[in-house]
Parts: structure tokens; sequence; C-alpha cells
């Protein structure tokens, strides 16, 4: 990116010349996070997401913390609250919906969504924030690490995250992306139960191809979350509910097919 040329509106920061120098101008970012019946977990990770964005507010730019309590039955607003994030709600049970709703309250130039149960670092923010510097990208993602060590998790992991770096895929568990890009897509798909990361990526690339600007997946420093569906689900359980979705696409459209995020299991 030339620094006589102004990014795409939306966010991206913009390089202006100023007595023979390039400057960037600051930029806003707003942290959604989507929450059902969290109370276990969320404290530890708006922590986590607080000291980490500490890298974007080196850089003096704004952050702003967004959860959104997706019709929790326990303490999960409650203690949203208490973490001092700005608190919505959103009372259809649909990560999409969560993520849309939280980001229709956001004011922030790129919007980072984070779920509940993920703890970025603060030097993944830092690259993140890099990427947004430089102009190139209008979104990406990061693979992942769990929290727990797993044979089985680690094999799947591991091929999650080179199907990822090598189709550009977004992990529903961390993504960031200019809001103005964002909302002309129209966000998340509410006619998906799962899988609605997966969507918005291939919408995003299209939109990256047309405007001559790129997806990028980060590495270096792996986004780390829960691994607690393997302990409450059963191998079995998984495998079903994998090859639900092979044969029938239109089991990611109806809720009951995707219990393993949808029963309320914490």
């Amino acid at each position: 990116m030339h620094a006589e040329n102004e990014a795409l509106p939306g966010g991206n920061p913009k390089l202006k010349p100023a007595d023979g120098c390039s400057k960037l101008e600051p930029v806003k970012i707003s942290v959604v996070v989507p929450a059902f019946n969290e109370e276990r977990l969320l404290a530890r990770s708006l922590a986590g997401i607080k000291s980490a964005a500490g890298a974007f507010a080196r850089r003096g730019w704004a952050v702003e913390l967004i959860v959104c309590d997706n019709n929790s039955t326990d303490r999960t607003a409650e203690i949203a609250r208490s973490a001092g994030a700005l608190v919505v709600f959103e009372p259809v049970n649909q990560i999409a919906r969560a993520r849309n709703r939280g980001a229709a309250a956001a004011t922030g130039d790129w919007l980072v969504f984070v779920d509940a149960d993920s703890r970025p670092s603060a030097e993944l923010f830092a690259e993140v924030a890099e990427q947004i510097q430089s102009g190139r990208y209008l979104a990406g993602g990061s693979t992942v690490r769990m929290d727990e060590k797993h044979l089985m998790a680690e094999f799947f992991t591991w091929l999650w995250n080179c199907s990822s770096r090598m189709g550009r895929w977004l992990a529903g568990s961390f993504i960031f992306v200019e809001a103005a890009a964002f909302r002309k897509l129209g966000g998340f798909s509410d006619k998906l139960f799962a899988a609605e990361e997966l969507d918005l990526s291939k919408r995003l690339k299209q939109l990256a191809r047309e405007t001559g600007r790129g997806i990028v997946i980060l590495h270096r420093h792996p986004l780390v979350t829960s691994a607690r569906k393997l302990r409450l689900y059963t191998t079995w359980d998984h495998l079903k509910l994998l090859a639900r979705v092979l044969f029938n696409r239109r089991a990611l459209t109806r809720r009951d097919s995707c219990t393993l995020w949808y029963d309320g299991r914490r």
C-alpha cells in the first residue's frame, strides 16, 4: 500500500503524508464476545482479552469490549458487566445472531470476535494490529491450540489448522474483520446454527478478490481455546454430528441437529 493512498472506508488506518513522513491515524477496535451460559469460563476469558488488548492501547488505539448474552440462564451477564463490558442481549439461541447482535452495538473501525471459552494473547493481538496497519487485509483469523492435552483433539486441531492456513478459512473462535466489510456482507448468516464462520469466510474471500485485498491466517501465536467438548461429549457424539452434516447440509440450519453447541452443557 502506497503512502499517498487512503484505505477503503471502514477503519483501515489511513496513510497521510506529513512533513515528508507518513503517519497512521488511530483505529478503534471492538472486541465482541458471544456468550451462552458461560459463567464458568467467562471471567477468565475477559481478563485475558483485556490484558491482551494492551497491544492495541500501546498504539494509541481505542478498544471497547462487548459481550452478547445469548439468552443465558446463569450469571453470564452479571460477570460481563463486572468486567466492564458493554452487555447486549440476543434472545434467540444462535451463535450467528449473537455475534451479529454484538457487532450491531459496536462502534469500532474493526471487529474482533472472540469466543467466550477462548483466550487471545497480547502477541496475537499485536499481530492483528500489524496486519490492520499494513492495509493489505480486510479480515483474518488465527490457528488454534487446545488448553488440554488430548490425542484426538491434537490430531483434529492440526488438521483444521492446516486447512485453515491453506484455504484461508476463519475459525469462529477468533475473527478480525473490517467493520465496513462485515456490514457490507450482512454479517454472519442467521440461517446457520453451525459452520457460519465458513460461510462468512467464503463471502469475505470473494470481497477480498474484488477489492484487491486479502485474508490472512495468523499462526505464530495460536488462540488458546477450551477443550471442554472433548470431556463433555464422547468421540461417538462428535462422529455422529460430523456424519449428519456431511450427508445432510440442511442439518446446519436446525438447532436440534447441532446439539453440541446448543444443549447448554458446560
